[in-house]
């Protein structure tokens, strides 16, 4: 337990390289385990995207970085500094929320100023900061307004303001768009990604929306069970996952018998519905595919793309999914109940340990 004595933060040369690294973190919570022997090293002004299903370690993990949960072992370093043992109030790191608890009396420019005016910053040099901090979420215009009177993705955007005022060394985001529609908070994604370039600070964010990790992130690690399954970019953990958890969580993926592909050969493959074909049932493929007869047992329309479920000779079923490139008054191509093939290159399967 931490003691009511506030430790000063010890340098570390080693670490200097990067943002955050976190050593050997484990945190239990009783008997349960919510994160394992965890090592994490972010890169300085990286955008690094923390995805996992609900109970992964991926919040806790955030917590223990701003140091709202003490780490039960190992260390915590922002850039050559240990902070494992260190208060919230004293380590260069700000939180973003989902709940963006804007005052709801103070106007934006009030709002985004308030830590300043708590850490004593003359009037002056709070006003110039506050006006820049509002040009870099775009919206200067809204300083003299209330919070009620802007909308989601404007008070979302607020907040980003307030926690970039302050000039972290880290940010860090707790599913903060997880409370937007979806076009909102596809637009956030765009925004939110463009003022982490423009400012240079790195950004820590949990999330459990996979396409949300792959369009934002530099870098994406898959947490499952209090652990990291992978990390990379979105295109390496997407295109080449390394644990069938990792393949399946991403996005769709048909995980099928290595046999199918190379007869007698144990293990499984993975193959996204991208990649495979559906084409009519007496097509010849070339030597570089995998062919397979079945039976279209549903088509799902999805605007830009058509999926087709195809039950599989050999007893198992296969996703593939189409572009929509047919003139839309045209049906598609393929329907329930027709009789297929479905091909893919052998070169677009990963095999899973």
């Amino acid at each position: 337990m931490r003691t009511d004595a506030q430790p000063t933060p010890t340098p570390v040369a080693e670490t200097a390289h990067a943002a955050v690294s976190l050593n050997g973190v484990t945190k239990t919570f009783g008997d349960f385990t919510a994160v394992k022997d965890l090592e994490l090293q972010v890169k300085k002004g990286e955008f690094l995207s923390m995805l996992g299903p609900s109970g992964s370690g991926k919040t806790t993990v955030l917590r223990m970085i701003a140091g709202f949960e003490e780490a039960t072992s190992g260390t915590i370093m922002l850039g050559d500094t240990d902070v494992t043992q260190v208060p919230p109030h004293r380590r260069q790191v700000n939180t973003v929320f989902q709940d963006y608890a804007l005052f709801p009396h103070l106007t934006i420019a009030e709002n985004v100023g308030y830590g300043l005016k708590v850490r004593g910053v003359s009037r002056a040099e709070r006003d110039a900061a506050v006006a820049t901090a509002l040009e870099q979420v775009r919206l200067s215009a809204v300083a003299n307004r209330l919070p009620h009177q802007l909308s989601g993705g404007q008070r979302q955007r607020i907040a980003l303001a307030r926690a970039l005022i302050l000039k972290p060394e880290v940010l860090l985001l707790d599913e903060p768009l997880g409370a937007l529609d979806k076009q909102l908070r596809e637009e956030m994604q765009i925004e939110l990604k463009q003022i982490q370039r423009e400012v240079g600070i790195t950004f820590i964010f949990v999330t459990h929306d996979q396409e949300e990790a792959l369009t934002l992130s530099d870098r994406v690690a898959v947490f499952n069970n209090g652990k990291i399954e992978q990390i990379g970019t979105a295109r390496d953990v997407y295109e080449f996952p390394q644990t069938e958890f990792v393949a399946r969580f991403l996005g769709l993926s048909n995980i099928i018998p290595a046999s199918v592909a190379s007869p007698g050969t144990d293990g499984t493959i993975s193959i996204r519905p991208e990649r495979v074909r559906v084409i009519p049932a007496g097509s010849v493929t070339s030597d570089s595919e995998v062919s397979i007869a079945g039976v279209i047992s549903e088509t799902v329309y999805t605007g830009p793309t058509t999926r087709y479920i195809v039950e599989a000779d050999g007893g198992f079923r296969i996703i593939a999914e189409a572009q929509n490139a047919h003139h839309p008054a045209d049906l598609a191509p393929f329907g329930r109940g027709d009789s297929v093939r479905v091909a893919w290159s052998t070169d677009h399967a990963v095999t899973l340990p």
